[in-house]
């Protein structure tokens, strides 16, 4: 456990796109390895590991041991692509190299189209009760290579992207979640086929003593089921015998469908790692979520006003459409790639759309015949309006920010679009004085 980097030693290493991800690789390998570093914006490099960065033409030229690669690179659309898809037996990924380097280490791996981050945050919180030494890792936004003091009964909760476990050749998995799949990233995969292969890659690589938790319901999980050896335990989760556990939970966190849903995965979970269940409940009850995801971030008699900035496909809004009443639904962005509306007509009347941003007409003309729609250009001006003129009666109303699409038309990312959102709502209600 001391000499960590066993695997990785007198190597020559490309550090390929240099986030965080990027950051907390070359700091892990940088003292007993060569790495060199490359981004295809040298911007995003500090000035002080300027010193490390090879020039592409060098790049082209030089042999590596290992290419480090970024989750965020399209290889398809990189700088040096050519290079990547001649050396692609080469690429590894922070996962790859933490596998490698603690090989032993107890690891439940989180992925799915939509749910990761907060399973994933619920899930450490009930081993954290528990007394545990666990560790929340991986595309949540926390490095796995940045943990210190790892031990051996260490126990890690990783939220896997599908760029991610893509890109992994070597990653493994103790206990293997996939929490539903629906269309998704198809900008990047091309497919759906594609897309849930790369999420089916963490139950692939697991061996007899290892075990998997899947959506019962999931269709496209059952043929991948059948389609492949899996020498795992397959777990699949039956969402009816939970319902005992739901009569529990008074948190409104969970009190639409998806959320319910993945809560079961941590209940089962739990249940074969020999918990208390009641601590499970227990837990559900305290958790404040993360931000922008599902957040609420105003409550009154009259208003509820949810923070879903997080959400970038219809897939992810859907279960809030259908768990409120009476709903303003703020969306817009950049529409996803092979995103498919399939709300239930029933619906449909409980629905007032106001739809801002570079696809606003798109987005106008698909929910046209369903229900009320309005465009705006800006999302400012949109609230300003909304928030303005909304009826003070005695109806409860609830102001949904889903987006449904991608961020980048008018933000960095979703945190950055969440961020503003919940700034304008604070001005805006004090502005008004509305309770």
């Amino acid at each position: 456990m001391n000499d960590r980097q066993i695997n990785f030693k007198n190597k020559k290493i490309l550090i390929y796109g240099f986030g965080i991800s990027g950051i907390s690789c070359f700091n892990f390998l940088k003292n007993k390895n060569e790495c060199k570093i490359f981004d295809d914006n040298k911007k995003n490099i500090s000035t002080k590991f300027r010193k490390k960065i090879i020039n592409i033409n060098k790049l082209l030229n030089t042999i590596f041991d290992f290419i480090v690669l970024s989750p965020g690179i399209d290889i398809k659309k990189c700088k040096i692509s050519d290079y990547l898809k001649k050396n692609r037996s080469k690429i590894v990924t922070e996962l790859d190299i933490f596998e490698l380097s603690y090989p032993k280490i107890n690891k439940i791996t989180i992925t799915g189209t939509n749910g990761k981050s907060t399973t994933s945050k619920l899930l450490y919180e009930v081993l954290k009760r528990n007394k545990m030494d666990v560790r929340l890792t991986g595309n949540i936004g926390y490095p796995i290579l940045m943990e210190k003091k790892v031990k051996k009964n260490t126990i890690f909760v990783i939220e896997a992207s599908s760029y991610q476990l893509d890109y992994s050749k070597y990653f493994k998995s103790k206990y293997s979640i996939i929490l539903n799949l629906n269309p998704d990233h198809l900008e990047r995969h091309q497919t759906f086929k594609n897309y849930a292969e790369a999420k089916f890659k963490i139950v692939k690589s697991q061996n007899k003593n290892d075990y998997t938790f899947l959506d019962n319901e999931n269709n496209v999980l059952k043929k991948l089921i059948k389609k492949n050896k899996i020498k795992s335990k397959i777990i699949k989760i039956n969402y009816l015998k939970y319902k005992k556990y739901f009569r529990q939970i008074y948190n409104i966190y969970f009190d639409n469908l998806s959320n319910k849903r993945n809560l079961c995965f941590v209940l089962k979970i739990a249940k074969i790692l020999r918990l208390n269940l009641k601590t499970v409940i227990k837990t559900a009850n305290n958790f404040k979520g993360l931000k922008y995801r599902q957040q609420i971030i105003h409550k009154s008699k009259k208003l509820l006003i949810i923070n879903d900035s997080k959400s970038t496909s219809f897939s992810s809004t859907i279960p809030q459409l259908e768990s409120n009443q009476n709903i303003y639904w703020i969306l817009g962005g950049l529409a996803k790639k092979g995103d498919k509306f399939t709300l239930k007509k029933k619906y449909f009347s409980n629905i007032k759309a106001y739809v801002y941003g570079k696809d606003k007409d798109y987005f106008t003309n698909l929910f046209k015949n369903k229900f009320f729609c309005k465009k705006s250009s800006t999302l400012k001006n949109l609230m300003k309006n909304l928030i303005k003129n909304i009826n003070k009666d005695d109806t409860k109303k609830v102001i949904l920010f889903s987006p449904s699409a991608a961020s980048f038309d008018q933000f960095k990312n979703f945190e950055d679009r969440g961020k503003f959102f919940n700034n304008l709502v604070k001005i805006l209600l004090k502005k008004l004085k509305y309770e």
